[in-house]
């Protein structure tokens, strides 16, 4: 005799046999035993957990001839259910509906179901993958399923139950299939090896049970497969190299990496994976798997019956788990997610799956919205914040030494400078330049890290040049302020000076400053043109953190011309209540301004178009 795989030869038929799906098993047994059973079924759910089987065994409990009416278990030795575990019973007729799904198929079937079974009780139709029938017959079959003849029983099967019509549904009842869970999957295999006299690594079977992705055929397949390749004995490096999957080991090794910010670590552990052989879509698949595990384990613990994973996999994601935030591991499984799903219809896989790595290694540095909203908050409100823990350190003012009560904490993570100021600071080449004068003066010194103000980051010498305020200035300024204008007018204009900005200094020097509210005004007797050609958005981003910095609050910088003209339109638009005046006065957006440098370009007042 031929050889039978493990999937066929462990076939399910009895309920009581079939794993999984007891919410199914124990309805039908309950409606054979009451004897109401239905004239139509819908069995629907994913691949290869039971649906074809428990139609058979449904069968075989109806039309057993070992009692005089349907039984809740099969016999499995009378000649109907031997018949139908072979597949020859002239009474239940098995239809591959992706094959036989025309009309005129379905016009046969209906003509044969009038006619009473040649032997049996009932003259039962499976239809296999039945939503791939058409909708002309569905339609033709439909009078038949509403009102069969008292011998006839339908069973559809089907894995996309809502591609099969309403009406259809309507008229049997449906049950849907669950995909098998990992811990049944794993011990039917270890039952079935031990049966087959394989010795089995609890790792090997687990990996299979893994692979089988809560499909009990699928499992048998493959452990089939590998035993083909193992022999005697199954390891979990032989099912590891048969299914194409990458050590776990490799997976912690890649978050580690990303935990540390190494972008080139990740990068040589992407092509050791690649250059092994290893798909870059299963091994992306891989990583999903790994994070989404690993969020589960920060969430609910490794001892969650929501992972399932053997004992080795749960100690992994724990550590991996430990390294980040709930927060952080939710945005790296988003991130993975569009990889795979990108690398589905991209070229070029290799270098799709190294950009989704490195974007999981940069997303390290990423500040929370809410963290930035909080902290402009609290600078608003009085003085600059400092962290606790922090050291004195050196900054340099122009041309001198300073040493300051306080200094930014040391570089992580959870650094208060923000990732994009440090990156513009880098791109603009910006260097404090430091000094030792021994007879310099004290003054007192507000800490200014190098962050995002106004939508735009300072340089790091300018941001500490800013920050250097005379105490006199201090002491006689207005209380929630670091400086008044008149100090606030020299910062600017050294801090401009020191850049190079010679003609601009001499326009300003010359205006009439003020500060209202969070926008630090200058007006000069200069065109708008002149003043558009002289302060660039260079000289612009200068000012804004040099004024910022003095005051220990983002302001924004605003220079006129001429005679100020604009004022008086301004007091009429806020006094007729426009729709920009409320929403220069909303409280969110002068957060946005004062946070990001948000501009209002556009104001669209949906009173008027009621």
């Amino acid at each position: 005799m031929s050889y039978q795989v493990l999937a066929r030869k462990y076939r399910p038929q009895k309920f009581s046999e079939v794993i999984g799906q007891e919410h199914v098993t124990r309805t039908l047994k309950n409606a054979l035993d009451q004897g109401r059973t239905a004239h139509g079924y819908i069995f629907s759910g994913h691949r290869g957990i039971g649906k074809t089987t428990v139609a058979r065994i449904l069968a075989m409990a109806l039309n057993c001839r070992s009692s005089d009416k349907p039984v809740t278990e099969p016999c499995g030795i009378c000649e109907s259910c031997t018949e139908i575990r072979a597949g020859n019973s002239v009474d239940v007729i098995e239809i591959d509906a992706a094959t036989n799904r025309g009309i005129d198929e379905i016009r046969e079937l209906r003509e044969a179901a009038r006619y009473r079974p040649a032997r049996d009780r009932f003259k039962i139709y499976i239809l296999d993958e039945a939503h791939q029938i058409t909708d002309a017959a569905f339609n033709a079959l439909l009078k038949t399923l509403e009102e069969p003849p008292g011998h006839v029983v339908f069973m559809l099967a089907t894995t996309q139950p809502e591609d099969i019509p309403q009406t259809i549904r309507s008229r049997c009842q449906h049950f849907s299939f669950r995909a098998v869970r990992f811990e049944e999957i794993l011990g039917q295999l270890r039952d079935l090896a031990a049966r087959e006299k394989i010795k089995a690594d609890e790792d090997a079977l687990a990996l299979v049970a893994e692979a089988g992705d809560g499909s009990m055929r699928d499992a048998l397949s493959i452990l089939d497969q590998a035993i083909a390749s193992c022999g005697d004995r199954l390891t979990a490096d032989t099912v590891r190299q048969l299914v194409g999957a990458a050590h776990s080991g490799i997976l912690e090794e890649v978050m580690q990496a990303v935990a540390q910010g190494s972008s080139e670590e990740v990068l040589r552990l992407a092509d050791k994976l690649i250059s092994e052989g290893h798909n870059p879509t299963h091994f992306a698949r891989q990583m999903v798997r790994f994070l989404r595990n690993a969020t589960v384990a920060k969430v609910a613990g490794k001892d969650s019956s929501l992972l399932q994973i053997s004992g080795d996999e749960r100690e992994r994601v724990s550590r991996v788990a430990e390294l980040f935030s709930e927060e952080d591991l939710a945005r790296h499984l988003q991130i993975m997610l569009r990889t795979h799903s990108e690398l589905g219809y991209k070229q070029e896989q290799r270098f799709h799956l190294e950009l989704g790595l490195l974007k999981m290694t940069h997303a390290q540095r990423l500040l929370p919205l809410e963290q930035l909203l909080s902290e402009a908050g609290a600078t608003s409100s009085g003085s600059p914040q400092i962290r606790s823990g922090s050291k004195p350190t050196m900054v340099a003012g122009p041309g001198e030494a300073r040493r300051s009560a306080a200094e930014s904490p040391p570089p992580s993570r959870v650094s208060n400078v923000s990732p994009f100021a440090a990156d513009s600071a880098r791109k603009t080449g910006s260097k404090p330049e430091l000094s030792a004068e021994p007879d310099a003066s004290p003054r007192a010194v507000v800490q200014a890290s190098a962050r995002v103000i106004m939508g735009s980051a300072a340089p790091a010498a300018v941001a500490v040049q800013a920050a250097e305020v005379a105490p006199e200035a201090i002491q006689n300024s207005e209380p929630g302020l670091a400086a008044k204008p008149p100090d606030v007018r020299n910062v600017v204009l050294d801090a401009l000076a020191e850049a190079g900005h010679r003609m601009l200094v001499s326009m300003l020097e010359a205006g009439e400053w003020s500060v209202e509210g969070n926008e630090l005004v200058v007006k000069v007797a200069a065109s708008n043109m002149v003043i558009d050609m002289s302060l660039g958005a260079e000289a612009k981003r200068l000012a804004t953190a040099a004024a910022s910095g003095a005051l220990g609050r983002p302001l924004k910088l605003k220079v006129t011309g001429g005679s100020a003209q604009t004022a008086p339109a301004a007091s009429r638009n806020a006094s007729n209540g426009s729709g920009r005046s409320r929403a220069e006065q909303d409280p969110i957006v002068r957060r946005m301004q004062a946070t990001f440098g948000a501009e209002i370009r556009t104001i669209i007042d949906y009173r008027d178009k009621r």
